[in-house]
């Protein structure tokens, strides 16, 4: 274990595209960052679950796949230095004697800090699972719960399962490389963008899509580890087999805060309560941003989290320069430091 201690500005929990946003505010305004998260790699969900998926709702982007969006934001943060602590997670958080945290990860990283921005996402997330039986033997292999590369399921007889974003997006996505997709949900209303809806509509018309509703999963069919169909059934019970090689369900995923949810923070229902301007949380020095964030009227838009992410630092920015008046001006007339 390291007996190094980092010091820093601010450290942001979480290295997805709000909390890499978070470093290019906070470096804006003078402050340094440095960034913890689980995964191995920037990006968050967007690079652990979906890379390849376009994001239609980013500004100036009618469309922008989730591992470019990730490349951009990194590339904008890069000019302020932020130093990455990857593959860990922060267990513990101190106060110190100096009124500042001290940040202390799984594998012995301790970082000395005025303070902490958490942008984790959901925490530590996972798929929810369908409750099927034999289902771990096919994980991996024909059940999946993201798609990294659609090419992995060209040619291939696809039941997607969901009734929410997810799943309608991936529809669309692979109707064009599978031979064969079916939807299964258990009503035929989706929670998902009504101009998404209507374009599978489309596909459906078209006859490169097969609704099967209202149905549910209810078993699995196949051996060592590959589908040979996936068995559905009506809310009565009806049973019936669809022909497939692969099933993608997209049920959501379950929150965990992990060790977050001991830091002694005002929690709503796995989210942590900030109040506004600022997001700060019920700790001094501790903010929250993104979808872990909640307030009334909050919307989980990443365009949401990466308002709040300059929200958090205009607010912690008094307490690394205290005195100093912030003179806000627009990056325009600013320009950003060491970019061309």
């Amino acid at each position: 274990m390291s007996h190094t201690v980092h010091r820093t500005d601010v450290v942001i929990v979480g290295a997805g595209p709000v909390g890499l946003f978070a470093v290019f505010e906070c470096g804006m305004l003078k402050m340094r960052c440095h960034v913890v998260d689980a995964l191995d790699m920037v990006g968050g969900q967007c690079t652990a679950l979906y890379p390849e998926k376009p994001i239609y709702d980013i500004p100036a982007h009618p469309a922008i796949e989730a591992a470019d969006l990730i490349d951009r934001l990194a590339e904008q943060a890069a000019p302020f230095s932020p130093t990455y602590h990857l593959g860990q997670q922060v267990e513990k958080l101190t106060r110190t004697d100096e009124g500042r945290w001290l940040v202390e990860t799984s594998i012995g990283t301790r970082i000395d800090t005025q303070a902490v921005i958490i942008a984790a996402g959901c925490g530590a997330f996972g798929p929810n699972r369908p409750p099927l039986d034999g289902l771990e033997q096919y994980e991996g292999t024909s059940v999946f719960y993201m798609v990294r590369r659609k090419q992995d399921f060209a040619g291939k007889r696809v039941v997607i399962a969901g009734g929410g974003d997810s799943a309608v997006d991936w529809t669309l996505s692979l109707a064009d490389v599978a031979e064969k997709v079916y939807v299964v949900h258990r009503r035929p209303k989706f929670r998902a963008a009504p101009e998404s809806v209507a374009r599978m509509d489309v596909l459906v018309r078209e006859g490169k899509v097969e609704m099967v509703v209202p149905y549910q999963l209810s078993g699995l069919v196949g051996g060592n580890g590959q589908l040979s169909a996936v068995r559905v059934a009506t809310l009565d019970g009806e049973e019936k087999d669809l022909p497939a090689d692969a099933l993608l369900a997209f049920f959501g995923l379950s929150m965990n805060l992990g060790p977050i949810a001991e830091w002694g923070l005002n929690l709503e229902r796995s989210h942590i309560g900030v109040s506004l301007p600022g997001c700060a949380t019920s700790a001094p020095g501790v903010y929250a941003i993104g979808d872990i964030a909640t307030y009334p009227g909050k919307l989980k838009l990443i365009l949401c989290g990466f308002s709040e992410a300059a929200q958090a630092a205009h607010a912690i920015h008094p307490l690394v320069h205290p005195g100093e008046a912030l003179h806000f001006e627009y990056s325009t007339s600013k320009g950003v430091p060491g970019a061309e």
